[in-house]
């Protein structure tokens, strides 16, 4: 079909979807009770749950292992029609330093043509993207083509498989989904239509080093006693050569991307490198980020430098992110990363690591519905080819739904182009983006039953 009606009604759906957008930013949702009430967590739930109930489906909260909320919303599909699973979540990251902020976190700001907030991009605007799709296929057609099974997560960000888990225990409501659009991807860049065809694994691991029975004087011991934060780090720079490349015994850190290339000025760009400095890493940008490992500290427990006293500490701690190629068992390398940090703890010195957490890594085999919104993805961006990119970050649920969904298509798809600086301050969503999104996967949900 023409996409003119669809196009014409997504857009006159955007404004009262980007009303939604601020209203979610608004809320908090950090599932994490060390950092937030999850009071917020259970008020954005329920605000997502209303929000797809108000279209006609049949709305509910799951609350899954880990606590967090899940909103499952579920229409059931017209006769021979194929059932489709449309997933987002709507717990966010952590602000983090407020001050790195140009506008506050939790309010969604205009600015230069984007709107600023946490998670405006990741991973509320696909939310949005959803309900805007939806309701201008109620505009169009006054019922939806296909079944739908929607699925809101509501601890994506903690990597606590709440919902791995639910989807697993309860496989027998999911086994009639044929299709599932997962909106927690992106573009190549804003206006450059892409699919995401595979996502890393990840591991975390925690590192401790306790060096002494208690802080010392500098001056007095210093020299001679074992400095935790000196352990510490001597630790973490065995975990990257000279060229940046990742290094943790046993861990294959050589494979190649052989998809959409990923321009070395484009991601300094991207990614913020500062005048003059250039990726790191022996491969292309694109291997290094979607193909190869990858170590990254995320937190280390050390005094600040503001008040800290000249002083041995006895005590310091890292928190480790591991994010491993498709393929690799993440609990395994997890482990590796852990006998590496142990291997090398100098004598005298107890030094403790484990694996915290780990996300299975992902490889989408493409198909026929891939192919299908390949093509509405191309139409909604004016018959721009659409690209095959890698996704750095990782979705464990894209694993969990193959296996316990037999012969499920997963794609991968969304508003996080590598601008939008998701996990980091002034995250931020093109809104052109949410509506050439949505127009894609309406034209999509429509192509389904089209002969």
């Amino acid at each position: 079909m023409s996409s003119s009606p669809l196009r014409a009604a997504v857009r006159a759906r955007m404004p009262a979807g980007l009303d939604d957008l601020a209203a979610l930013v608004a809320i908090p949702s950090v599932h994490d009770p060390a950092v937030q009430s999850l009071d917020d967590c259970h008020r954005v739930a329920e605000a997502v749950r209303v929000a797809f109930g108000d279209l006609g489906l049949e709305a509910r909260l799951a609350t899954t292992a880990d606590g967090s909320q899940a909103v499952i919303a579920t229409h059931p599909a017209p006769a021979g029609a194929p059932t489709v699973l449309l997933y987002a979540h709507h717990d966010v990251q952590p602000a983090g330093d407020l001050a790195a902020w140009t506008s506050d976190p939790w309010t969604l700001t205009p600015r230069d043509g984007r709107l600023y907030g946490r998670g405006a991009a990741d991973c509320k605007g696909g939310i949005v993207t959803h309900l805007v799709a939806l309701r201008a296929l109620l505009d169009v057609h006054g019922a939806f083509p296909v079944g739908l099974v929607v699925v809101v997560e509501g601890s994506e960000e903690q990597g606590t498989d709440g919902l791995e888990q639910y989807v697993s225990s309860h496989a027998a409501d999911f086994r009639h989904v044929d299709t599932a659009v997962v909106m927690d991807a992106g573009n190549a860049a804003a206006g450059v239509p892409a699919l995401v065809t595979t996502l890393r694994g990840t591991a975390f691991v925690e590192l401790r080093v306790r060096a002494l029975r208690g802080t010392v004087h500098s001056g007095m011991f210093g020299g001679a006693a074992p400095d935790a934060i000196a352990v510490l780090v001597a630790l973490l720079a065995t975990l990257r050569d000279e060229a940046g490349d990742t290094t943790v015994d046993g861990l294959d850190a050589s494979q190649t991307w052989d998809g959409l290339p990923y321009d070395a000025d484009r991601f300094a760009a991207d990614a913020g490198l500062l005048d003059g400095a250039v990726p790191i890493g022996s491969a292309d940008p694109a291997s290094q980020v979607w193909a190869r490992p990858a170590l990254t500290v995320v937190g280390i427990d050390a005094p600040a430098v503001a008040g800290s006293s000249p002083s041995v500490q006895a005590t310091a701690g890292a928190a480790l992110n591991l994010r491993v190629p498709p393929g690799v068992d993440p609990a395994a390398a997890g482990e590796l990363l852990v006998a590496h940090l142990l291997r090398r703890a100098p004598a005298g010195v107890e030094v403790t690591a484990r694996v915290t957490g780990v996300g299975a890594g992902f490889r989408a085999e493409g198909g026929p519905s891939s192919a299908t919104f390949r093509a509405a993805l191309s139409e909604a961006y004016d018959g721009a080819p659409v690209g095959s990119l890698g996704g750095g970050g990782s979705i464990p649920l894209c694993a969990t739904l193959e296996r316990a969904i037999p012969d499920v298509e997963v794609i991968l798809a969304g508003v996080s182009e590598p601008a939008a600086n998701v996990h980091g301050p002034d995250e931020s969503v093109d809104p052109s983006e949410i509506e050439h999104l949505a127009l894609a996967e309406a034209l999509f949900l429509t192509s389904l039953t089209t002969p």
